[in-house]
């Protein structure tokens, strides 16, 4: 069974750090572009973060950009998400996703595989 699974999400204070990891198990997924993506209640998915397939490029939405890193880890199977400075408007469940395509897309459609997500809560 291909999974992802997402752990690291809590209840932090704002301006504190969380970091998110996602791991694959089932297949491997070094040579797929990562991402992670986040829902807030009553609003779309939408993008936050991407690495492609070797690590070495990677994308962040504007609202996250200077606090939000992603990486890799050596296996590749693995990523994280490493949250600085959260703010209030940072809550939301986070995603982990895979894609094959390989095309390094912001968009959610790219991606065939999710994780169940892991709730991530800042209070001001």
């Amino acid at each position: 069974q291909v999974q992802l699974v997402e752990s690291g999400g809590g209840l932090v204070q704002a301006g504190g750090s969380l970091r998110l990891s996602c791991a694959a198990s089932g297949r491997t997924f070094r040579n797929y572009d990562m991402a992670w993506f986040r829902q807030a209640p009553g609003k779309e998915r939408e993008f936050v973060s991407l690495i492609n397939w070797s690590g070495v490029s990677s994308s962040s939405a504007d609202s996250v950009k200077g606090r939000f890193t992603i990486s890799r880890g050596n296996d590749k199977n693995t990523v994280y998400l490493q949250m600085n400075s959260l703010k209030p408007e940072d809550t939301a469940v986070y995603y982990c996703a895979a894609s094959s395509r390989n095309s390094f897309s912001v968009s959610k459609a790219y991606y065939e595989w999710w994780g169940q997500g892991t709730q991530v809560t800042v209070s001001s």
